[in-house]
């Protein structure tokens, strides 16, 4: 680099740290805060309104735009808000609360693990991950460490972590102590840190009008050194420096960050399904969106991704700041006639919610020595503190060798179905010859799934389950990280048994990503 580039990057950085401090003093004045009561509902249910109406917005173009900007039309009609009821980003958090009101504010990660456990919808990438590994005995957290769940980093709890913002008004710790419970069921690391994000900034829009305040106070809430913490610092930096050219500024976090993405879905194609971008593009919309709805919806959506989850945590965090009652009619509009629908495999409605986190946001504010009285809160000032640093990182995705592939040897009863391979029962043996630190066996997760011993450097490295249950999607049979550098040899072989719930033993391999050194 040259050194007036030096110098350049120096002057960005400086400025963007003065900006921050500035910010920071500013909001951080020792003084009691104080909101109605009336605006504490109606911020409540302005965060809820909000993710329904992201969601719906968003929800026609999800991972229909990887890698670009999506600049096909959008366009919203109030009965659209009926899709919300259906949404995962809405109905898996309220299990979540569910824990919550049941059981109280002291419930632990463990009685987390066991609710998501018996859950009865569909999953995906780390939430699929943990409920498999809750059913094979492993409890959370354990359930969301990358031993267990290579999608640690993926998305997940960042958009079920909402309801949490929404219950700490003000109190960015509170929001912390809570994440790090329910979290670690799926996520772990910027897994973890997405959430924590997300909440920050929800707590900081009951107190805050000022949108890039907020998401500045959502970076407080995590770890700057972190992956996450660095490239929400570079969307601060440069938004500042294009204030009005969001697509410039989508293009810089594109070139640096859009990249090497572990999950092994996303390995070496558009797809980034990683909590850390798509958490960037709900601060895109924030942003960049300066307080107006509609454009922070649509600068959100584009971006891109994830493009129903990012906008709906986007107007989530911008319906507290509003509130209910300053979102636009055309968008809240289609709300009142479901209003005491439940949403899909919960017990809540929209008014049920609202009621039930308006109660759990008194409890928490009355136990961080804040006054209620029959009008108003008065809240302490609470300072973020972000929790000590916690990083995963399986290495690059350099390959995928598909079962053709001359690096592979087969033995015994296997057959070919397509582009995998297919062994019924014992006997089946498998041979990855590869080089790398990390490698993760894909193939098929069913209700017929067997079990295979995996053998590493001809030594026992574990037990391959194929078994998952129903409404459980997942390609990841078996992972492994944290090898030395260098030569390695997988060995796979069929023992002919199952989970005592699976309805044969088959075991389907259909490629392996392997990754190399960052």
């Amino acid at each position: 680099m040259c050194s007036h580039a030096i110098f350049t990057g120096l002057v960005v950085t400086l400025g963007l740290n003065l900006c921050v401090a500035t910010a920071t003093a500013a909001a951080d004045k020792p003084g009691p805060r104080r909101l109605s009561r009336a605006d504490l509902s109606d911020k409540i249910r302005g965060g809820w309104a909000g993710q329904m109406i992201g969601v719906a917005y968003g929800a026609p173009t999800e991972f229909r735009s990887n890698g670009k900007i999506n600049d096909a039309p959008l366009d919203w009609a109030p009965g659209r808000i009926a899709n919300a009821i259906d949404q995962d980003d809405l109905y898996v958090e309220m299990t979540f609360a569910k824990v919550m009101d049941t059981l109280g504010l002291n419930a632990t990660c463990e009685q987390y693990g066991e609710a998501f456990r018996t859950s009865q919808y569909r999953l995906w990438h780390a939430n699929a991950g943990a409920r498999r590994a809750l059913h094979q005995g492993i409890k959370a957290p354990w359930s969301g460490h990358p031993k267990y769940n290579i999608h640690a980093n993926d998305i997940d709890f960042q958009i079920e972590a909402d309801f949490i913002g929404l219950m700490c008004p003000g109190l960015p710790r509170e929001v912390n102590r809570f994440c790090d419970r329910v979290g670690r069921v799926m996520n772990y690391g910027d897994g973890l840190y997405g959430g924590m994000f997300v909440c920050g900034m929800y707590a900081a829009a009951f107190f805050e009008n000022d949108p890039r305040r907020i998401v500045e106070a959502g970076w407080a809430c995590i770890p700057a050194q972190s992956g996450y913490g660095r490239l929400i610092r570079d969307l601060l930096g440069w938004s500042a420096q294009h204030p009005n050219d969001w697509r410039k500024v989508w293009q810089l976090v594109q070139d640096k960050w859009d990249k090497d993405d572990p999950c092994p879905d996303g390995a070496l194609a558009p797809f980034n399904i990683d909590a850390r971008l798509n958490g960037a593009y709900i601060a895109f919309g924030l942003l960049f969106g300066g307080g107006d709805f509609l454009k922070t919806l649509e600068i959100s959506t584009r971006c891109g991704q994830d493009s129903d989850c990012n906008p709906s945590s986007a107007a989530g965090v911008l319906g507290v700041q509003l509130g209910y009652s300053r979102i636009p009619d055309e968008f809240k509009s289609g709300i009142p006639a479901l209003a005491d629908k439940k949403f899909q495999f919960t017990d809540y409605s929209f008014k049920s919610i609202c009621e039930s986190t308006e109660r759990r946001a008194l409890a928490v504010i009355a136990r961080n020595r804040g006054k209620i009285t029959q009008t108003e809160i008065v809240l302490p000032y609470q300072a973020p503190k972000a929790p000590k640093l916690e990083q995963w990182d399986p290495g690059v995705p350099y390959a995928k060798l598909g079962v053709q592939d001359a690096a592979w040897t087969w033995s015994g009863p296997w057959s070919q179905d397509g582009m995998t391979k297919v062994c019924q029962g014992a006997g089946g043996e498998a041979t990855l010859r590869f080089n790398g630190v990390a490698v993760a066996l894909m193939g098929r997760l069913n209700q017929a799934g067997g079990r295979a011993d995996i053998y590493l450097d001809g030594k026992k490295a574990g037990v391959l389950d194929a078994y998952i249950v129903e409404r459980t999607h997942d390609n990841t049979l078996w992972h492994i990280y944290g090898l030395k550098p260098g030569d390695h040899t997988l060995r796979l072989v069929t023992t002919g048994t199952a989970d005592a719930r699976s309805q044969a033993t088959t075991i389907a391999i259909d490629r392996a990503v392997l990754y190399r050194p960052r």
